[in-house]
């Protein structure tokens, strides 16, 4: 038997699933490490007021990796399938159409943020006194967007070209980068968080250019070629991969809801634990992104190969996994609850109490959240962006919106804590019953 030309053809059990997923997990762990170290290095060298101007203009920053991770999921699975197919020639003008138009969005939308910084700023709720903090923090952002388009779109065509553990390396590297640089510019250098921005931004133009000359040297099936201007594949990537614009648009307006409710109840210490379980949120749910985004492309490719059994063993293995991994997250939140928060905030004070408190009821959102976050990248592999969305929307535009403003009516601020895992918990009654309605559609 000839040796298949790309890895995603294999016939997966669980520990080769893994194994090539696992690159993809760890970065996304990783990511996920030196956001919350970003955080850290802010309230420790900037101040608190440094800490609400991030999380003030956390939106803006959502709305850009929304766009980007729009469009790589949604186009990397257009190609993996394209590929899986045999359709070697249009997967790759698709590829190159992509990555110009990602950079092209970046361009615009980073001239665009920075023309109009400070209606965003003042229309995202900043003050007076906090003003100054999120422009000295966007603005240089801002700069770097392009570079932040192309690392989120390298990093799943790098996955769909069969190269996973590159793309762990290079995040890896980037993250690093990230930082050293964060702690050299905001610790030696004095610049605030400014230097937290300038970290951020070399560690995305870091990963992008090292896409760049990935792709550029690259003799495997995906590379860059002549484009053809396709407007229907990038229409069909974008609606295809909707559910993850979903996904930031909405931690866009969730922060906003929970910073309002938070000062409402507890003033700003309510605030500043809200902000803790935030980012501690992304940490633990990383592994279900990591996950479903190395899993991806694998469900693409064999879906487009027509091969029914293999994808069968796949979801099974898929839905193992993720169960497994639900059951220990929960468990293991409420193990390190208590050390996580007290990187944030001292034990004693009134931040650490409001939050260690929030831990005894947050994670169990865990137990939930991990079906619902590979079921919707499912459907997103399988081209199917209105099912994948519409979980997206379920459990973040409407369920938990609806739970932030309703809940603490009855429950004060115990009501904020359980609006998460009351969303996941009804979303997840949803998308078991897609994945029973589609299962003889898609024949997995």
């Amino acid at each position: 038997m000839c040796k298949p030309e790309n890895a995603l053809a294999r016939d997966f059990d669980l520990f080769s699933l893994l194994r090539f997923a696992a690159p993809t997990i760890v970065t996304m762990l990783f990511m996920g490490l030196y956001t919350i170290t970003d955080t850290i290095f802010v309230a420790r060298f900037a101040g608190t007021d440094a800490l609400s101007a991030l999380n003030i203009v956390c939106p803006m920053i959502n709305l850009i990796v929304g766009l980007g991770a729009m469009l790589s999921t949604g186009s990397s699975a257009v190609i993996a399938r394209q590929m899986g197919a045999g359709a070697h020639t249009k997967a790759r003008q698709n590829f190159t159409l992509v990555v110009l138009t990602g950079a092209a969005l970046g361009v615009l939308v980073a001239l665009l943020g920075t023309v109009f910084a400070d209606r965003i700023i003042y229309a995202l709720g900043a003050s007076e006194r906090l003003v100054p903090y999120c422009r000295a923090y966007l603005i240089p952002l801002l700069l770097f967007t392009p570079a932040s388009m192309l690392q989120v779109l390298f990093q799943s065509l790098i996955v769909a070209a069969g190269r996973p553990g590159l793309g762990m390396a290079l995040s890896t590297a980037a993250g690093v980068i990230n930082i050293a640089l964060d702690y050299c510019f905001m610790a030696p250098l004095g610049l605030g968080i400014t230097g937290a921005a300038l970290g951020t931004g070399a560690g995305y133009l870091v990963a992008a250019a090292a896409g760049l000359l990935f792709f550029l040297g690259s003799r495997g099936p995906l590379r860059f070629c002549r484009p053809k201007w396709d407007f229907r594949m990038l229409a069909q990537s974008c609606l295809n991969g909707s559910s993850e614009l979903v996904s930031q648009l909405a931690a866009a307006v969730t922060t906003f809801l929970f910073n309002a409710a938070m000062m409402r109840l507890l003033g700003e210490a309510g605030v500043a634990a809200i902000t803790i379980l935030i980012y501690t949120q992304f940490l633990l749910t990383t592994f279900f992104i990591g996950f479903s985004m190395g899993v991806a492309p694998v469900v693409s490719y064999q879906y487009g190969m027509g091969d029914h059994t293999r994808l069968r063993r796949l979801f099974r293995v898929c839905l193992t996994v993720v169960s497994a991994a639900s059951l220990l997250i929960f468990l293991l939140s409420f193990v390190f609850g208590a050390p996580l928060v007290g990187i944030f905030a001292p034990p004693g004070t009134a931040v650490y109490q409001i939050a260690r408190h929030g831990f005894f009821i947050f994670p169990f959102s865990f137990l939930f959240c991990g079906i619902n976050i590979f079921a919707s990248a499912f459907f997103t592999a399988l081209s199917n962006g209105k099912v994948s969305a519409g979980i997206s929307f379920l459990r973040t535009f409407c369920l938990l919106p609806l739970g932030i403003l309703t809940l603490p009516l009855f429950f004060q601020a115990t009501g904020v804590w359980l609006a998460v895992p009351v969303a996941e918990l009804t979303t997840l009654f949803v998308s078991c019953l897609c994945l029973r309605r589609y299962r003889a559609v898609y024949h997995y």
